[in-house]
């Protein structure tokens, strides 16, 4: 097993006092050694510690902490699993890792099936590597929420698709979990020809028979790169996609019918795709799978002009487990806040190729005047990819030369972690005034503002 690193002491906490110091290990807690950082939690939670460390040659010492019960030990770690992330032993045609080039981070080819990153950073799992002992544990320590692939529900067909035959017996710990009153939240992400159609309203029924008790569904589309070696998958057409919208809509009423809400939902993209007009904030139960696509827009919207909003999108739950690392994408983006004091000329607003028209229509409803609204095609992947959290250096640098680099050009940072886009290049590499924003509606209100009012 791995021992934990400390990465960083907070200044004045009980950590901060006994002298732990980053770059040491944690060897034991009261005698014993945490599998994961949410047991670390636990073990750190009382009023006396007593700890084993490990400097980089090996040599321990014990440390006696002693500090109020609940108070944070103050010691952040280097990963999220001490003992082994579980992989994911399924083999979905649909999986982006699958579709990703060769020669990229390492860190990006990595493919987990563990429920306690679905806790801690709201992964989806599939259950397929599920066992009694951590159904045991979820339910015993309450680790909810948890996020749960489910893609189709017909057996056969589910085990087709993850090409796994656990696949076909898995989701019988999803009703374990659903009795437990445990929160699940759900995903299908939807493939033309396979698991659409009659095999969606399968899908829809049996939810509705059987699983009524998901906080939400959502309805994602295929995400197909040019990396992608499967002759089967393809993107969806617009009637396609308007036809998935029409099923979870009936099937909206049905729940509100049954269970008094919504229940399940089409991602933002769908809607894209069949050129449609996306939901607002009033069409949904909850954002808590805004991340996944499911009604982001709505609240960018909401927030750029300024709407009181009903619905609050929940923070990651890392940030309720003390220690626990900011990884994947709830990583830092590492980008310095914009630089408000240049005078700047041309303001450029880049985005992905699904965002740009809805940005171009809502930017026209504010008084923000000559605000450029450029799309990026994501050729580094290639397909169906628009979305902006997707966009690449390489791409963003071409635009930039295309468009003559003289403006000033505002980046949603979604596309960066710790400063980096997907294909390694660096903020700092492009040439000419690019800031990245975050990837929320009043903060490119606000920076917009900033930047007209300069001119």
């Amino acid at each position: 097993m791995e021992l934990p690193t400390v990465t960083d002491v907070v200044e004045g906490s009980p950590a901060h006092r006994a002298g732990i110091a980053v770059g040491e290990r944690l060897a034991s807690i009261n005698g014993q050694q945490p599998t994961d950082v949410i047991e670390y939690q636990q073990m750190t939670d009382g009023a006396h510690l007593e700890l084993v460390v490990a400097d980089e040659r090996g040599d321990r010492r014990t440390v006696e902490i002693r500090k109020g019960a609940g108070e944070p030990l103050g010691v952040f770690v280097s990963s999220a699993v001490f003992d082994r992330v579980r992989t994911c032993d399924n083999h979905c045609p649909f999986c982006f890792i699958y579709q990703l080039p060769k020669g990229m981070r390492r860190s990006l080819y990595v493919k987990d099936d563990d429920y306690r990153l679905s806790f801690l950073y709201g992964n989806f799992t599939t259950l397929t590597r599920f066992t009694e002992l951590d159904i045991e544990r979820v339910v015993t320590e309450r680790l909810s929420p948890l996020y749960v692939s489910i893609h189709a529900t017909d057996p056969e067909l589910r085990a087709r698709m993850l090409r796994n035959p656990r696949g076909a017996t898995s989701l019988r710990w999803l009703e374990v979990l659903l009795d437990a009153g445990i929160e699940v939240h759900g995903q299908v992400v939807l493939c033309p020809g396979i698991n659409d159609g009659p095999a969606l309203e399968r899908t829809l029924c049996d939810v509705l028979d059987r699983y009524s008790a998901l906080a939400t569904l959502g309805v994602v589309p295929l995400g197909l790169s040019d990396f992608s070696n499967e002759a089967d998958l393809r993107a969806h057409t617009g009637e396609e996609a308007s036809a998935a919208i029409d099923l979870v809509e009936a099937y909206q009423d049905l729940f509100v019918e049954a269970v008094g809400r919504r229940l399940v939902h089409a991602a933002d993209e769908l809607y894209l795709v069949a050129g449609r007009a996306l939901p607002g904030v009033a069409d949904y139960d909850n954002l808590d799978q805004a991340e996944n696509g499911i009604g982001l827009w709505a609240t960018f919207e909401a927030d750029f002009l300024r709407r009181r909003r009903t619905l609050a999108i929940r923070p990651g739950f890392f940030q309720s487990v003390d220690g626990a690392p900011a990884v994947g994408y709830r990583a830092p983006h590492g980008v310095a806040p914009p630089d408000e004091s240049a005078a700047p000329g041309r303001v450029v607003v880049m985005t992905g190729t699904y965002a740009r028209p809805l940005l171009d229509a809502l930017i026209s409803r504010t008084n923000l005047a000559d605000i450029e609204v450029l799309a990026v095609e994501n050729r580094f992947f290639g397909g169906n990819i628009g979305v902006a959290g997707l966009l690449c250096g390489a791409d963003v640098a071409r635009v930039l030369r295309e468009d003559g680099g003289d403006a000033t050009y505002l980046l949603p940072e979604s596309c960066l972690t710790n400063g980096l886009f997907l294909d390694g290049m660096s903020l700092d590499a492009l040439n000419g005034d690019v800031r990245a924003v975050p990837t929320e509606g009043a903060a490119l209100r606000r920076e917009l503002e900033a930047l007209t009012t300069h001119r």
